[in-house]
């Protein structure tokens, strides 16, 4: 293996930070604006609520309090998530002859089927849009390889042989 490999993002970075593409930024930040206005809309509702007296048979109450716990959970998720993102535009990638970091790459398995997929990261993942996480399996033994290279992944089957077909990234801005 070449020591530029080092240069490879790895899945989470030393001091909690996560790797994600701009998109990937601008989705959870989307998310947070929007569950920061659901948040404003329940505490009205369990201050109507509170204001109606006996608390501890007020279902709206309850419910209101329920929900406002859980939203406060994936507020704090959001906020840490974003805090500790390393945005990377795969666009900006300059070794685009290697697998790293939001590459779409097409490999043949041992049955001789071709699949692509794009490297993007955990909070991004969809495998039916083809998008895996950095942190998969795959993921992972495809990084830093080139065109042609033969890896092996470990897959609940066993140890599988996956050759590169073809490494792409987004056009670089004009």
């Amino acid at each position: 293996m070449d020591d530029d490999l080092d240069d490879a993002p790895l899945p989470q970075l030393p001091g909690g930070k996560f790797y994600m593409t701009p998109l990937g930024r601008q989705r959870l930040q989307a998310e947070l604006a929007a569950t920061r206005g659901e948040r404003h809309r329940v505490v009205e509702i369990v201050a109507w609520a509170a204001g109606n007296g006996d608390r501890s048979e007020n279902a709206d109450y309850k419910e209101g309090k329920r929900r406002l716990r859980e939203i406060d959970r994936r507020l704090r998720f959001l906020t840490n998530r974003i805090a500790h993102a390393e945005v990377f535009d795969p666009a900006q990638q300059t070794q685009r002859d290697r697998v790293f970091f939001g590459a779409t790459v097409t490999y043949a398995n041992q049955r001789d089927e071709e699949l692509t997929v794009t490297i993007v990261g955990v909070d991004e993942a969809d495998m039916a849009a083809g998008k895996i996480s950095i942190g998969s399996p795959v993921a992972l033994a495809l990084l830093g390889a080139r065109r042609g290279d033969e890896i092996s992944v470990r897959t609940p089957r066993g140890p599988e042989a996956l050759e590169v077909v073809d490494i792409t990234y987004p056009p670089p801005p004009s």
